[in-house]
């Protein structure tokens, strides 16, 4: 597979044979959050589609999918993606029910009904949490006297 960074708002998966790649026109276009993101609702539209085309005896070989999406405001975020598929081998008659399998992706499900998030950390004590015990002066003359 090979992902490609088209825009900063679009990315490409194609079919290569080997490894999965991640590949842009240039080399100042940096695969950003949005990118992996997108990248992952093309794996997964693409592995339905594919898996459902081999059930139905149809040859996959040359589909690909790209994914662009758009920002809102209030607060900032992608308020929509758009999924393309090109698929030359594809018959006609067998297009509307390719596009009812690409909605079966679960990604496609999670965005289309979102979970619900928690966020929880940890972060270093504080200096005064962490500093040793001060030693006061009978402290200090007990230790003198053992």
């Amino acid at each position: 597979m090979k992902l490609i960074l088209l825009t900063e708002d679009s990315i490409r998966l194609e079919p290569i044979p080997g490894p999965m790649t991640i590949e842009a026109p240039t080399a100042d276009r940096s695969y950003s959050p949005f990118h992996m993101v997108a990248g992952g609702l093309a794996y997964c539209t693409f592995s339905v589609m594919y898996a459902w085309a081999e059930n139905a005896g149809i040859n996959a070989d040359d589909l690909i999918v790209d994914v662009s999406w758009k920002f809102a405001d209030e607060p900032y975020r992608v308020g929509q993606y758009a999924i393309q598929f090109t698929w030359p081998s594809l018959p006609a008659k067998r297009l509307a029910a390719a596009k009812r399998v690409a909605e079966m992706c679960t990604l496609h499900a999670t965005f289309e009904r979102p979970p619900r998030i928690s966020i929880d950390g940890t972060a270093s004590p504080s200096l005064s949490e962490s500093a040793p015990p001060k030693v006061t002066a009978d402290a200090a003359d007990q230790r003198k006297a053992s």
